[in-house]
């Protein structure tokens, strides 16, 4: 930031969709209760990249569209948040015991679950919410039970494996110190008290977790070897349109009344054509560059988060003109 300035350039920093389009769009809500005399009472907000519903045909209701290993990472990550008040912290490996039902107009229920720390994004977005301050990741209902037993296992966990199984049997009897020879369904049914078609070991074994099928070649940890496994068994096929699912839940406080409002975003890719998190992400960017090489961004220098009105207002318009774009519900809260 510092040096950017003394020179005088301006760099625009997390303006893809999550950062990015998420930022503005909650800004342009943030500011606007501002302008009206009130202040957010809570703030939450949820972005998944998703199968569009014709596309979302495996068990686990999700395919990639960005790095797999990356998504693996993600689900090992610790979260920080505000509820009713009060900071919850949320350890690494509980992450996946902690998520609610979200509704989503014109798509049914998913399953949300936070997204890392939310906490510094009070200062980022000028809010002091009293209740919820709170970002999070949606999926289709089933993801989290199922990543939780995958993670208790340790499937993603990142140290080299001793003596490298051959086959995807021998790696899962090996995370779980047990013979190849084991029923690793029934033996897993058991240690969790539950049934052998429940959705954690139906997806486990959709996957071939328990399966002869050799692994693949020049991956040797756990991480690897599932992030390999899962872009094979999870990749969008030719034409198929994945889906970016976006949505602010805000409450705003005025003297004489509270406001729900709730923005939403549902963009879909182009089949044969540029996915949805291809779009949602890269045009942004790619809007922001063209206005610092044009010189839009007159006065700014350093480094620049899109929660300024003289950046986040112009990209939202362009994207708007490109049919990416939140709609905004208000209702009167009673009492």
């Amino acid at each position: 930031d510092g040096p950017a300035k003394e020179v005088g350039v301006i760099l625009v920093n997390e303006i893809g969709v999550d950062p990015g389009i998420d930022h503005m769009s909650a800004m342009k809500v943030i500011h606007e209760v501002e302008r009206k005399g009130g202040k957010i009472a809570s703030f939450v907000s949820w972005v998944g990249g998703l199968p569009a519903p014709e596309a979302s045909d495996n068990p686990f209701g999700y395919k990639f569209s960005w790095s797999p290993k990356g998504g693996m990472l993600a689900g090992r990550n610790a979260a920080r948040f505000q509820r009713d008040g009060q900071l919850v912290e949320i350890p690494g490996d509980e992450l996946f015991d902690h998520y609610w039902p979200v509704q989503i107009s014109g798509l049914g229920e998913f399953e949300g679950y936070p997204n890392r720390d939310s906490m510094p994004y009070r200062e980022t977005y000028g809010i002091q919410p009293t209740d919820w301050m709170f970002r999070g990741t949606l999926r289709n209902v089933g993801w989290c039970a199922t990543l939780k037993k995958l993670a208790e296992i340790g499937c993603f966990d990142d140290a080299p494996l001793v003596g490298p199984p051959g086959t995807f049997r021998e790696f899962t009897s090996g995370l779980l110190d047990v013979s190849p020879d084991t029923d690793l369904a029934q033996f897993l049914a058991e240690r969790w008290g539950m049934c052998q078609d429940s959705k954690p070991l139906t997806d486990m074994e959709w996957l071939g977790l328990f399966s002869d099928d050799p692994l693949p070649a020049g991956k040797n940890t756990p991480i690897d070897i599932m992030a390999e496994l899962m872009q094979s068994k999870m990749a969008y096929q030719p034409g198929e349109r994945d889906m970016i699912v976006m949505q602010h839940e805000i409450v705003a406080e005025y003297p004489d009344r509270m406001e729900a409002v709730t923005a939403t975003m549902i963009d879909y890719g182009i089949p044969h054509g540029d996915t949805s998190m291809a779009r949602t992400v890269g045009l942004p960017a790619a809007i922001a560059v063209r206005m610092i090489l044009h010189g839009e961004f007159s006065g700014l220098t350093g480094v620049q988060v899109p929660v300024i009105p003289e950046i986040y207002e112009p990209v939202l318009a362009e994207l708007a003109e490109l049919g990416i774009s939140l709609t905004e519900k208000r209702q009167v809260l009673d009492g």
